[in-house]
């Protein structure tokens, strides 16, 4: 590698310590990450050290072990999780420990895998691991998720390439959609920060009962909000006091919509990559806040079981939106990978909102009076284009545009 493509990786490496967990002074980090992201961790270590850190744990994954669990496994060895994982993850968030979390996996892992397997896994992992994802999701601790290049992510992103050309392409994609290919990522962050929260205020304050979405493709999506809504985007203060920003890129603001007063409409505008399987041309029709009609051109299955996971899975638990001409969106690139896809495109998720989204939601009793929604799964899916206009719509039904051809006018 080149001598301009290590300081850009430390300067990255920086920014995930600095910007994505902002750890403290005698603060504790765990990371989560594939085995590629070795020389990627060892930057963020020191970094972390030397921004003061008491301790710091890697959790390395290796996807060639998750494929051999699922193709040559038992039904009990897959739907297996040894209690003490969930303890220490427990454990390790009563403790204090930030969390960050560096993708990276192949998009079409487990595209020759029996879904209900998949399901079967995801499932058993989500119900043991419910108190850690409530914690987290909860904002109990501060946390980030970010991304790298690996060979098997890049090859699927930049098929045409050869393996090393697509790993440092998609390289030079995660440097400039995270600013960290600029003097001073750190900086750049904060000034994008602040219009983030900008917008988060300004929607807040309005309080709609209600965003209309409606697009080329074919979505016209009125999603209910929460009673009490709150709008959330860019940096967030964790229950610990420390503010830091949980997803590396991101250009969304989101709210929590009320589970039982969606309709119409969804579209979507971009393959969803989940349970390492694609999911193509998704429409779902809801009426009072379910799905009741669903349909994919590709991966229907998969959609149709993570839907059947519980209750909830079936009702919305977020609402973001995205201007159309995002870093992200303007790379022209398809991910295949929510953290960046959900970037470049207005989005809505299945399952669990975040209690954050509304007034007193750390309560499960007021989060669920206010609309709140309840799940294992939250699967977040693009429906936003160039085109898309999205509007605010009252209390009394009246209707003010918040975004026309995808692009923020307010």
């Amino acid at each position: 590698m080149s001598a301009n493509f290590e300081t850009k990786l430390s300067r990255y490496a920086e920014l995930l310590v600095h910007t994505g967990v902002n750890l403290p002074a005698g603060g504790k980090l765990l990371v989560n990450a594939p085995l590629e992201a070795a020389p990627l961790v060892q930057l963020i270590s020191r970094a972390a050290y030397r921004a003061g850190a008491l301790h710091f744990k890697v959790n390395y994954s290796d996807p060639q072990l998750t494929l051999a669990l699922f193709e040559d496994g038992s039904d009990e060895a897959v739907a297996f999780l040894p209690e003490w994982v969930a303890l220490e993850a427990e454990k390790m968030v009563e403790d204090g420990y930030a969390r960050l979390t560096i993708a990276g996996e192949d998009p079409g892992l487990l595209s020759g895998v029996n879904p209900q397997r998949v399901a079967l896994r995801s499932k058993s992992q989500a119900q043991a691991m419910k108190a850690v994802s409530e914690a987290v999701g909860g904002f109990a601790v501060n946390w980030c998720v970010a991304a790298m290049s690996t060979p098997a992510w890049a090859s699927r992103v930049y098929p045409d390439l050869t393996p090393d050309d697509a790993v440092a392409r998609l390289w030079d994609d995660i440097f400039a959609v995270t600013r960290a290919d600029q003097p001073d990522p750190v900086a750049a962050w904060s000034t994008h920060l602040s219009e983030l929260e900008r917008l988060c205020g300004v929607l807040t304050a309005k309080q709609y009962a209600a965003v209309h979405l409606r697009s080329e493709l074919g979505t016209d999506l009125t999603v209910g909000l929460a009673e009490g809504h709150i709008w959330q985007g860019g940096a967030e203060t964790a229950r610990n006091g420390i503010r830091g920003v949980p997803n590396l890129p991101t250009d969304e603001v989101f709210t929590a919509p009320h589970r039982d007063r969606v309709d119409g409409w969804a579209v979507s505008s971009k393959p969803l990559s989940v349970r390492g399987q694609l999911i193509e041309g998704i429409r779902v029709r809801f009426e009072a806040g379910r799905a009741v009609e669903v349909t994919a051109r590709q991966g229907e299955e998969t959609l149709r079981t993570l839907m059947e996971t519980d209750e909830g899975a079936a009702h919305l638990g977020e609402l973001a939106l995205v201007k159309a001409s995002a870093p992200v969106a303007r790379t022209g690139t398809l991910f295949l990978n929510t953290l960046f896809d959900e970037n470049a495109a207005s989005h809505i998720a299945l399952g669990r909102c975040y209690p954050t989204n509304v007034q007193h939601g750390e309560n499960p009793e007021a989060l669920l009076a206010a609309g709140g929604n309840d799940s294992l799964i939250h699967v977040d899916w693009m429906i936003g284009t160039p085109g898309t206009d999205v509007d605010g719509v009252t209390a009394q039904g009246e209707r003010e545009p918040l975004m026309r051809a995808g692009e923020w006018v307010i």
